[in-house]
């Protein structure tokens, strides 16, 4: 058969079901010469819209991803809290996920899409606003405490806590009856939920639309083109994330030359805000063009054969030529109830897909715990600011993994790789990249020297939690305990404060403050004879700004080998159900991966990181606060030890998944000859068709392709 005697036959079968297929006003508008440039316009435009919006959907949640520590340190929360938070997007996709998915197809799914970008909007413009109702942001500091007892701002911090222990605690007390904004983060929870639901019909239903009228052959390009379309969304988000941690928090409204800390300091706070708003805008801009998409196109002629099911699509007016020109009627709850349960079973009962779902979970678990944390990460462990975390992430871990995602696609489509070949690919770059992953163990760096804390004052090494914080060197200046206004020492030593560091004079104001006359410094035996403290903590050692470029080099190249096999393991969800399954199969495997992943994942990879906190910071109600050190080796082994855990099994999961699919094919290839002895062979009806009209096909059907 011809392309044009087949076309032909469609244009005529068409017309004849036109009252079935033509439901929406805008399908009936359109001439029928014009059908296949209104379907190549339409599917351009519709994938140019899914392109930005995943790009909005991208940035608004790496956007989430890099403020994390800001919101941490800003509501004075642990890690385990402001994981609840990040994972209460997947609360909100949960709510909605496995109802759009099925019922979704039904529905005008352009406008759906819409909704929920306007509601993604929404979400996020929540999120930032607890930053308009809370006062400015108050850190500990012995600059603010010399100002709060009306001292000049030549302080003695020796003699500062004796004299106003009294008057800082009415102070805390006061401020313990007044402070409201301890329960703030519960908007951008809530915030964050509303995203997660705005989010949800996005994916399922954009690719299913795209799945639906695109060429089968096509459609790995379309998915890999849209996915890294979506990288640059955090790729921006890292470095939207960077700019806006270099700000202060309450930047323009108050003076930056009395602020005393830096960017490098555990208790900085950027503006964290103003990213959620940027997100919030384009979130808004995104959901207008799906207000003008119509409710379905013409398919191309190679997907009227079979390429979807017409129990997910009779009502969109996209049905197979082998219809009848009669109007379905519209089915009932019930039926359709009944429906959904039978599908479900379906696609609950399926082997290849069970195991293929436990091991993208164990993958996912792995992954989502990882990134919530790798900017907090960098910091321990590397010294580095929350702004250059960020930027470094954005900058250095993302392009790679957008080419490998695209690559993915090129080659899966070069190859005509069927379902084994895919999945042995998909499985040959993950251990690759996995492989790759456990070197970051050796290139970590040492903890920073803090006496009392990592160090004794005598510089001897001491056991995690021991409360070693005074000395005979500060015994005289009954210092508070539970404040972080860390000083580093000409000695190359970082004190909590200038009091347990013995100082008892000061000179300069913000952050050129200078403490001078250190005993504990005098007790080391400082090379300089002043015996003097700068604010801030002391920079780790050369060794380890080596060993951060080789972390880096090493998130390169794994990255990259693992988004390589990404395009054709997404493609495996669809490959091994039943075509007509395909949608709610995607939006299953989402709902589990957001239940079992997403949710509980950045809380226990939080809670194992507060187990190694050395030093938490304090609320003015004498609360504690967020952590303001860690212990960089017990953070290293628990971060990654953690993330390694959950990793390794998937990939027992994923040679099970090969002996299955490899089974599958051997029982299908003895039951028909009609694949021509093809070594991947289709595992179902629609794959069989294509693959034999691809070989029967011509160069003029190549171009025949809606893009």
């Amino acid at each position: 058969m011809t392309v044009e005697t087949e076309s032909s036959h469609i244009d005529d079968s068409n017309q004849e079901a036109e009252p079935a297929q033509l439901l929406d006003d805008e399908a009936n508008k359109q001439l029928p010469v014009k059908k296949k440039t209104s379907c190549c316009m339409g599917l351009k435009v519709f994938l140019a819209a899914l392109s930005f919006s995943y790009f909005c959907k991208t940035l608004s949640g790496t956007i989430m991803k890099s403020s994390i520590t800001q919101i941490e340190r800003r509501f004075d929360l642990t890690s385990s809290t402001v994981g609840l938070v990040d994972g209460s997007f997947e609360m909100g996709n949960l709510l909605v996920i496995a109802f759009v998915s099925y019922f979704g197809a039904k529905l005008h799914r352009p406008k759906v899409i819409a909704v929920g970008c306007f509601i993604m909007a929404l979400g996020c413009i929540l999120t930032a606003m607890p930053h308009f109702f809370m006062g400015y942001y108050k850190y500990e500091t012995a600059s603010r405490t010399a100002s709060s007892v009306n001292l000049t701002s030549d302080v003695n911090p020796c003699l500062l806590h004796q004299d106003a222990n009294k008057t800082l605690l009415e102070v805390s007390q006061s401020g313990c009856e007044k402070e409201t904004s301890s329960y703030m983060w519960i908007y951008i929870l809530l915030g964050n939920m509303l995203r997660g639901i705005g989010e949800t019909p996005i994916t399922p239903l954009g690719i299913s639309y795209l799945d639906d009228f695109a060429k089968e052959e096509n459609a790995p390009v379309y998915i890999a083109s849209l996915h890294t379309i979506a990288m640059f969304g955090p790729m921006f988000g890292f470095l939207l994330g960077s700019l806006c941690a270099k700000l202060y928090v309450d930047v323009g409204f108050v003076d930056l030359e009395s602020i005393t800390i830096t960017p490098k300091d555990s208790r900085w706070v950027g503006a964290w805000w103003l990213g959620f708003i940027i997100a919030g805008t384009t979130s808004l801009l995104a959901a207008i063009p799906f207000c003008f998409l119509p409710k379905s196109l013409e398919k191309p002629e190679e997907a009227n054969n079979d390429k979807t099911s017409s129990g997910l699509l009779e009502g969109t007016g996209a049905m197979r030529k082998t219809h009848t020109s009669v109007k379905p009627k519209p089915k009932k709850w019930s039926v359709i109830l009944k429906d959904f349960y039978t599908s479900l079973k379906k696609v609950l009962s399926n082997r290849m897909y069970l195991t293929l779902l436990g091991s993208s979970l164990l993958q996912f678990s792995s992954f989502i715990g990882f990134l919530t944390y790798k900017p907090k990460y960098l910091e321990q462990q590397y010294g580095q600011s929350t702004s250059k975390s960020n930027f470094i992430i954005g900058l250095t871990s993302l392009p790679p993994v957008g080419i490998g995602i695209f690559l993915g696609g090129l080659i899966m489509k070069k190859y005509k790789m069927g379902i084994v070949g895919a999945a042995k690919f998909a499985f040959s770059m993950s251990i690759l990249a996995f492989l790759f992953t456990l070197l970051h163990f050796f290139v970590g760096c040492e903890n920073h020297v803090v006496a009392g804390l990592t160090v004794s004052y005598d510089g001897k090494p001491i056991q995690h939690h021991e409360n070693a914080l005074f000395s005979d060197c500060n015994s005289d200046c009954k210092c508070a305990t539970n404040v972080w206004d860390p000083v580093c020492g000409d000695n190359g030593v970082t004190y909590v404060s200038p009091c347990l560091a013995g100082c008892t004079a000061s000179v300069g104001h913000g952050k050129n403050m200078l403490f001078h006359n250190c005993s504990c410094l005098e007790a080391r035996g400082s090379q300089w004879g002043n015996n003097s403290v700068t604010l801030g903590q002391c920079p780790k050692s050369d060794a380890c700004s080596r060993n951060f470029i080789y972390y880096t080099v090493i998130q390169v190249i794994s990255g990259f080998c693992y988004a390589l096999g990404g395009t054709p393991a997404y493609m495996l969800m669809f490959r091994c159900v039943q075509p007509e399954l395909k949608s709610l199969a995607v939006g299953l495997h989402t709902l589990i991966m957001r239940t079992l992943a997403g949710i509980p994942a950045p809380v226990y990879f939080g809670a194992l990181i507060d187990r190694t906190c050395l030093k938490w910071g304090s609320r003015s109600c004498g609360q504690r606060g967020a952590c303001r050190i860690y212990d960089s080796t017990a953070y290293r082994y628990a971060y990654l030890g953690l993330s390694a855990v959950l990793r390794a099994p998937s990939y027992l999961l994923g040679i099970l998944f090969l002996i299955l699919v490899k089974k599958h094919y051997q029982a299908k290839k003895s039951r028909s000859t009609e694949n021509g002895g093809r070594e991947d062979a289709p595992m179902n009806r629609e794959d069989n068709f294509k693959s034999n009209e691809r070989l029967a096909g011509s160069l003029e059907a190549e171009k025949e392709s809606c893009i």
